[in-house]
């Protein structure tokens, strides 16, 4: 090999080195800036559910978790501040709603919850968790409970907010939960009109059970769901009895002109899943259900007499290797 070959493959083979040594050194340098953010996912609805243990007369506390990004470990000691944004919780109801405010978000007000001003984000770590208290006593589910949260930015903070609006903004629906409350089967529960029994049924796929306190729940009658902006008159509360497996139905509204017939049952199952030896399904079964009740508002001027029959049917997967009840439940 003649000398010129020799000093060629001998400089490829330094800036090799050389880039190889640069490579290096960049992975010890931060490639991007370091922002904090909520660990807040947002649904279709544009808001993240969060789901709390309802305790009557009790704190029940959710952590919501805080992040600084970047490529490396944080190392710096930071102090964020956070806040209740309410500007942003009204641009989303005039994005999903418009004009329909009887469909809007309600901001969950301060007799339901606490949480500090600041949570510290400790040099070596690239997450911390900012606790929320809520004492849910006598809350009504018929308003949509919304905890607005926003990152405060201020140039004297030492931490710099992410930019993306929905990183570091949570929009936390509040769902209380009980042992019995959750998005039942509603396949198995047929609504007819009232003297119609034998025609077709109205069948909705999914029913949602909301918590009342820790042994009652309510839905809502027939079809009316939580997009109807008349649905707080057709409330339908279940009380369940641990001795008896007994479901007691009762209305306040008489408008209503709610009727059950005979007495619901419930029943709990539980079985390990068949593949994932940690899950544990449970299953709340309602059976008997038997009633009707009058729409008065939906039509002008007519009220339509409905009967609805049949059962209702939850199902749980709990992770039993979680030990926050909150985090083991799939959702």
């Amino acid at each position: 090999m003649d000398m010129k070959k020799k000093y060629n493959i001998l400089l490829s083979l330094l800036a090799g080195l050389l880039l190889f040594s640069s490579c290096e050194d960049e992975w010890t340098k931060e490639q991007y800036e370091r922002y904090v953010a909520f660990k807040a996912p947002l649904n279709e609805q544009g808001v993240t559910r969060i789901y709390v243990r309802y305790r009557e007369d009790s704190i029940s506390t959710y952590r919501l978790p805080v992040v600084v990004s970047g490529s490396t470990t944080n190392d710096q000691n930071m102090t964020v501040h956070v806040a209740v944004d309410r500007d942003t919780l009204d641009a989303l109801n005039m994005e999903q709603f418009q004009s329909r405010t009887e469909l809007y978000y309600e901001e969950l007000t301060s007799e339901y919850f606490s949480m500090p001003e600041t949570v510290e984000v400790v040099a070596g770590e690239n997450t911390s968790l900012l606790d929320i208290d809520f004492t849910l006593n006598d809350i009504d589910l018929v308003d949509k409970w919304l905890l607005p949260l926003t990152v405060v930015d201020d140039a004297s903070y030492d931490y710099v907010p992410h930019p993306r609006k929905h990183y570091r903004k949570a929009l936390l629906r509040v769902m209380p939960f009980n042992d019995y409350s959750g998005i039942y089967s509603g396949t198995a529960l047929k609504t007819f009109l009232k003297g119609y029994e034998g025609d077709a049924a109205i069948v909705k796929s999914e029913v949602d059970v909301y918590v009342v306190d820790e042994n009652t729940v309510f839905f809502y009658a027939g079809t009316v769901d939580e997009n109807r902006t008349d649905r707080e008159n057709y409330k339908i509360y279940a009380t369940f009895n641990e001795q008896t497996k007994q479901v007691t139905l009762t209305a306040d509204n008489p408008d209503m002109e709610f009727q059950v017939y005979g007495t619901p049952v419930f029943s709990v199952e539980e079985t390990m899943d068949a593949t994932r030896p940690y899950l544990l399904h449970r299953y709340v079964t309602i059976s008997k259900i038997d009633y009707s009740f009058t729409d008065y508002t939906s039509v002008p001027n007519a009220s339509i007499a409905y009967t609805v029959r049949g059962s209702l049917i939850l199902e749980r997967k709990i992770n039993t290797q979680i030990p926050d009840e909150d985090q083991a439940i799939e959702w």
